[in-house]
Formats: structure tokens, sequence, C-alpha cells
């Protein structure tokens, strides 16, 4: 029987893929096993930028919170991204939300040409346009990806939106190369593009500091019985990937074409000083966030 609901919480989950045990966790009614009623928000989609407008080339003229602003607006109370991203918007926070440990969600992204792009290898990206979203997975992984082949000046990394917005931008070759996860990822396959390299990186959590402790621990064990549902049959669940994506590209795929040792998720853990400190001083070499970043200032794990 379902315990009495303790609280109704709000989340967001900007792409599914990003958040699946939320949506898990909820179709599965693991959430009203731990007494608590779940709302899972999707935030909007940035306007879009024009070709020359020159935030699409300077990461210093976009806010860290341009996509994921209900946290900061107080419509949810907890909220998850890339591990550099949090870091950042940690940071900028406003309202005040630290990090509370590592979500479940090992996410996979990919660097994608067309399939006449001469482009083989990630060294002939070499001042080739790269479409990501600044301060989102796909800007910092695709950072981490190239650095190792091509230099700083060569590497020409311009914000062409979400997903959906950088599979289209690809598509239409106003990129050369776009910076794509699932579901994207299998409809490019199925459709020809090329990829050039792909990394999997880690994603951290966010709450209110108001949340308490105890309906927090509620939420974990209900989101760590959904990573076991998950893994236990993920073709079950990629329907919440496709429900995504608009008709025209959501009928090109099925869940037969996934390769599913892609999607990786585990359970929530702690985030150390360590792991904290690799990331930040990464970022700091990039400045993609303010020197005087730390663990103290930015970290509260509540995750055990």
């Amino acid at each position: 029987m379902a315990k009495a609901i303790k609280r109704k919480l709000t989340v967001e989950s900007a792409e599914a893929v990003l958040g699946l045990h939320w949506f898990v966790a909820q179709g599965d009614g693991l959430f009203a096993e731990e007494g608590l009623e779940v709302e899972i928000l999707k935030p909007k989609a940035p306007p879009r930028f024009g070709p020359n407008d020159p935030r699409r080339f300077d990461h210093h003229l976009v806010n860290a919170f341009n996509y994921q602003t209900l946290f900061e607006e107080r419509k949810c109370d907890i909220y998850r991204a890339c591990e550099w991203g949090q870091i950042r918007r940690s940071y900028d926070s406003k309202r005040g939300g630290p990090i509370v440990g590592k979500r479940p969600a090992v996410v996979c992204q990919g660097v994608y040409v067309r399939p006449e792009s001469p482009v083989n290898a990630p060294i002939q990206l070499a001042n080739k346009t790269v479409g990501i979203q600044f301060h989102q997975g796909s800007h910092y992984s695709t950072i981490a990806m190239l650095e190792g082949f091509v230099s700083p000046q060569e590497m020409k990394i311009v914000h062409a939106g979400p997903v959906e917005e950088r599979y289209d931008a690809l598509e239409k070759g106003e990129v050369d190369a776009a910076t794509l996860m699932e579901p994207w990822i299998t409809l490019a396959e199925k459709n020809g593009f090329k990829k050039i390299i792909e990394t999997f990186y880690l994603g951290v959590e966010n709450i209110a500091l108001d949340l308490e402790p105890e309906t927090f621990q509620a939420l974990m064990r209900a989101v760590r019985k959904a990573v076991k549902h998950i893994n236990a049959d993920k073709k079950r669940y990629i329907h919440y990937l496709l429900a995504e994506m608009p008709d025209q590209y959501r009928k090109q795929i099925t869940p037969e074409d996934f390769y599913l040792p892609r999607l990786r998720y585990v359970d929530p853990a702690p985030y150390s000083r360590e792991e904290f400190e690799h990331a930040s001083e990464w970022m700091k070499k990039w400045d993609l966030v303010p020197k005087d970043a730390s663990y103290e200032k930015l970290v509260a794990n509540l995750i055990t």
C-alpha cells in the first residue's frame, strides 16, 4: 500500500535521456510507493539566436540559466544537468541550490557530420563549426573531446540551441558538425550521418535549500528502484525518449534501432571533493567558471 503523500515535488527534466530515472519512477509508481507526488516539468527552449548574433560565438554573453530557468524562478525543487554546467549554475544561482550528489544518467554526446562531409576524424574539425548549446553538456563535452585534436584557436563551437535544433542545423547545413545525444544519435546514424567522436560524462543533482532531507532521501530511494527497472529492460523505456521528438523525426526510428549500451544509468552517489576539483579546475582553465568556485561553496552532499 502506498504511503500517505508527504509532499508534492516538482523536478525539471530538459530531455528525457537526462532524467529517465524521473520518468520511470513516476510511470512505474515508485514515487507513490515512497509517499511522494512528483510532477516533471520541461523547460521551454530558449529563443533561437540569429546567424550573426554575437551570442552564438561567445559563452560569456549567454546566461548559464538560459535554458534551465525553472529552479531560479522557484517553479521546481530539484534539477539536474551535466557536472560542469551545474558547477557554473550553482555558482551563479541567486536562489541558492547546492550540488547534492551525482545523478543516475551517465550521458553520451557525440559529434556528427553529414554523410557527404569530408570530415572523417576529429583533427579535421579544425576551423569547422560545431553546433552546441552553451553551458550545457554539449558545450563542455565538445571542448573535452576536441582539445586533444585541435587548438583553442581552431575550435569553432557555436551556440545552435537544444539538441533538436542542433540536429536541424546540421541537417540543413547551417553548421559543419553538431554534438548530439539520444535519441538524436540514433536518428543521425539511421540517416547515415557520420560519428566523428563521442564521450560519456557525469551529471549531478541540485536541490532547493528548503527541501527536507527525509523527503529527498525518499526521492532517492524511488530513483534507485527506477535505475534497477531501467537496467533490467532498457528497451521498455525508450518510448519516453521518442515521445519528445517531433512526429517527422519520431517516425523514422524505433526502439530496435537503439544501441542499448549507450543508455547508461547507475545509482545516485556522493559527489567527492576530488571529482569536483578535477572538473572545476578544467573549467577554470577554459574560463568557464570564476576562479573562486569551491567545493565548500557549491556542494552539500546528501546522497549516501
